[in-house]
């Protein structure tokens, strides 16, 4: 396939407690990403109230006979028994509806890799791009590249083994048009490590590049770490 190389960088920020970050820009800056290539074969992987009739009272005669018997009409009537009357039955009244709460803030993203697509999209907005969305197999291609980073201590775009940013977002199934990839080390936050790439022509050129439409990152934690990397690209 053909690719046309353009923008990539990495950057380190190192600093211990609360002292200042430092950064670093890889020698290999401007090496890789994006790139545009045609397309690949990718593997892929209320209750009723109850109304009662009124019992009757039981009649008494006028006066009584000599010889009292049982009168039918001196018998109590039997108490109408009460059912239920869907059609008649008054509605209990509604409780009055309290004053409604004060408008909540705009929920803010809770994973990670969520806040940094947040804060992409927020430069990008700045700089009149679309939002890009975030994409699983981009995320997955970004998460082992910030493990394998970890795993096999080296900080480059390109592995040991020479699998790049095209082999890695293709072997996780994304078929793409163009990609590109950041790649970050030490910073402790999502808010640290984008000011760390938007003080960074390369990776700033592919935050803003209006061209990439989904997002993946990928975050591996550890000693020396964190190994953070964004996965830009657009699909086919």
């Amino acid at each position: 396939r053909r690719r046309t190389t353009g923008v990539a960088a990495a950057v380190v920020a190192l600093g211990i407690g609360g002292a200042a970050v430092h950064l670093l820009t890889s020698p290999d800056a401007d090496e890789s990403t994006p790139s545009t290539a045609a397309a690949p074969a990718a593997p892929v992987t209320p209750s009723a109230a109850k109304s009662a009739a009124p019992s009757a009272s039981p009649k008494r005669s006028a006066s009584p006979s000599a010889k009292p018997k049982p009168s039918k009409t001196k018998k109590e009537k039997k108490k109408a028994k009460p059912s239920p009357d869907r059609t008649s039955a008054a509605p209990k009244p509604k409780p009055k509806p309290e004053a409604p709460d004060p408008k909540p803030a705009p929920q803010q993203p809770s994973g990670t890799a969520e806040q940094v697509v947040a804060l992409v999209n927020t430069e990008r907005a700045k700089a009149g791009c679309g939002p890009v969305r975030s994409n699983g197999k981009l995320a997955t291609a970004a998460a082992k590249h910030s493990a394998d980073m970890a795993a096999r201590d080296y900080f480059d775009h390109t592995s040991p083994d020479g699998t790049d940013p095209g082999d890695r977002i293709t072997a996780a199934g994304y078929r793409w048009s163009t990609y590109g990839e950041n790649i970050a080390r030490g910073q402790q936050s999502p808010a640290a490590v984008m000011d760390s790439w938007m003080k960074s022509p390369g990776h700033k050129a592919n935050i803003l590049n209006c061209d990439f439409k989904e997002l993946g990152v990928g975050i591996h934690n550890g000693s020396g770490g964190p190994w953070w990397t964004q996965a830009f690209g657009t699909a086919l």
